[in-house]
């Protein structure tokens, strides 16, 4: 079993000249598995196992559980409406969806559910002028504030639905979820990041790409990305500042495994509070929404086979199977392979399924 998903992760980068390098970790207590691989190189230097990468949007699950940790403590409410955080500026005109201004009705778990209705500055392309990805590329030394991020989304794009009507991917949320933490906090998001996940939980090679350092510096660079089909070093574009609380953080297999152990067998929060991070939302095809996390049903299958955790546009996967008690952690470090990766864990599970039949 363990040689042949080596053999698959091997065939997904050598077959593809655009996928760099491949990263997967499938750990089982009740199984008594544990792999940990890395395939193909960054630069001229072989992939490591131990290799820091980029997890994208990986990074909204820990924003979504710092979120719950501060309700588990009476700091904040779901129910809290957004605006009484945010300076009175950036507030105003945050949501007018046609005609009917509803920047006042956002709460935060809106935002943390992606059902706030407001654009994702990341994606979408504005009517005229260039979207903020190009602007990325076309200014690649400017460093992007959260609050620059909104206002960008305020002048540029326009919501798609009132609060609550619907679900819609946004980073813009999920940067407005940055900043509630600093406010109630009183400290940066990234120390904050630091202080109640990585540091209590060992994450010792984990940190906010251009806000913080590791507490250990790995001995290998971090992984390259390709994106719009270049290679890219993302930590020398101070513009990708501008993903924050949406997905910034630079993390390796075994420290998100560390996190997923963790959140799972409630060291994070409580069982309740995970219960309530998993009332799912249909998304996407195959996809549901909770607050910070996904759910994958690997159609047409069986329940078995859904996971949940979170996935990145990078192809970064970190994910647990209830159904075999498996955590598949990784990232093929390419936009647009969402799809692939996630065809991919689906490959791993069978194996696995396979396996136990033997």
């Amino acid at each position: 079993m363990i040689q042949a998903i080596e053999k698959k992760l091997d065939k997904a980068v050598d077959s593809d000249t655009k996928v760099d390098n491949a990263y997967l970790l499938v750990h089982s207590d009740s199984l008594n598995l544990h792999l940990n691989r890395a395939h193909g190189k960054t630069g001229d230097v072989p992939a490591s196992p131990d290799q820091p990468f980029h997890t994208a949007s990986i990074g909204k699950t820990f924003t979504a559980v710092l979120i719950a940790m501060l309700v588990e403590k009476g700091e904040i409410s779901y129910e809290d409406r957004v605006a009484k955080f945010l300076p009175v500026e950036l507030a105003q005109g945050l949501h007018i969806y046609k005609g009917t201004d509803y920047s006042q009705e956002i709460r935060i778990d809106h935002l943390v559910n992606n059902t706030s209705g407001l654009p994702d500055y990341y994606e979408l392309k504005p009517k005229t002028g260039p979207s903020f990805q190009e602007l990325l590329f076309q200014q690649p030394s400017r460093f992007w504030t959260p609050e620059e991020t909104i206002e960008w989304t305020k002048q540029h794009l326009t919501p798609k639905f009132a609060p609550g009507k619907g679900c819609h991917y946004s980073n813009t949320g999920f940067n407005l979820l940055g900043m509630i933490i600093e406010e109630v906090t009183g400290k940066p998001y990234h120390k904050v990041l630091h202080e109640y996940i990585f540091d209590p939980l060992g994450m010792k090679h984990s940190y906010l790409c251009h806000y913080s350092e590791p507490a250990v510096v790995s001995d290998y660079p971090v992984a390259t990305i390709f994106m719009k089909d270049k290679k890219v070093d993302v930590s020398e574009h101070k513009s990708f500042s501008s993903i924050y609380a949406g997905g910034q953080t630079v993390s390796t297999s075994e420290d998100l495994l560390l996190f997923m152990k963790a959140l799972e067998g409630g060291q994070l929060i409580s069982r309740e509070s995970l219960e309530a991070m998993q009332k799912w939302t249909k998304m996407w095809i195959g996809v549901d929404y909770g607050f910070g996390l996904m759910r994958v049903r690997m159609q047409p299958f069986t329940q078995k086979y859904h996971v949940w955790g979170h996935l990145g546009s990078t192809g970064s996967f970190m994910l647990y199977s209830p159904g075999f008690d498996v955590y598949v952690i990784g990232s093929f470090n390419r936009t647009g392979y969402v799809g692939k990766s996630i065809r991919f864990v689906y490959s791993v599970l069978r194996n696995i399924a396979k396996a136990g039949k033997k």
